[in-house]
């Protein structure tokens, strides 16, 4: 669904304020800058809750960065978090890590998440991919990215999504640090408004992205209690 400008601009907005503290910036190990930069994002259903990002990203360990409003209370947690114990999936390109050593972590330094998880509900299913299709469509894509200044700040790229040789793709180039990042995009809902859903994360690209799609990371998430 392609949407107004203006209209764009407002789901934009609605979407830093519900999964705002979902995404968090993200180094590989012995990545060189931009390329072992990007972003992941807490992902829950009813299995658990999992860090998602690209397997291309991930690597064996790196680190995650820690803005002040994704824990609580305010100065105890790190401005870094070395993070290892990637489940990784290089034939879907993605990687997954539970939480739950990231939370006993938390409670041994006397702090705790305060996180807003993509929760299942809005991670699309496989109806709703199907049908996207050729005719390009609002996205938006929640990252991390590498403005200068060393500063990687929340951001909000607006672009085109459709699907392209079987395939559902970001018709557009994004900037460093936004491999790993969920997009989100819109149909119409039966009531008359609109539906939001993640499509998936952002995969490496040359003249635009992959999408590694919902249906594709639910079938490689671990059954609750392995990792």
């Amino acid at each position: 669904m392609l949407l107004d400008p203006d209209v764009e601009n407002d789901v934009a907005y609605e979407l830093c304020q519900l999964v705002g503290r979902s995404i968090l910036p993200y180094r590989r190990a012995g990545g060189g800058d931009p390329d072992g930069a990007g972003t992941i994002f807490f992902f829950q259903d009813s299995g658990g809750e999992y860090l998602l990002t690209a397997d291309a990203v991930a690597g064996a360990a790196g680190e995650l960065g820690l803005r002040a409003s994704v824990t609580e209370p305010v100065g105890l947690a790190p401005a870094v978090l070395p993070i290892t114990g990637w489940i990784r999936r290089p034939e879907v390109g993605v990687a997954v890590l539970p939480t739950t050593g990231l939370h006993a972590v938390a409670a041994a330094g006397g702090w705790a998440w305060r996180t807003q998880p993509v929760v299942d509900v809005v991670a699309a299913d496989a109806d709703v991919l199907a049908r996207i299709d050729a005719t390009p469509g609002s996205a938006f894509v929640l990252a991390h990215g590498l403005p200068a200044g060393g500063e990687r700040p929340l951001e909000v790229a607006i672009e085109r999504v459709a699907r392209v040789g079987g395939e559902v793709r970001i018709g557009a180039g994004l900037p460093a640090g936004y491999v790993g990042a969920p997009v989100f995009g819109v149909e119409a809902a039966a009531d008359g408004g609109m539906a939001l859903h993640c499509l998936g994360l952002v995969l490496p690209g040359v003249e635009g992205h992959p999408v590694a799609t919902f249906d594709r990371i639910r079938a490689m998430l671990p059954a609750a209690g392995e990792g």
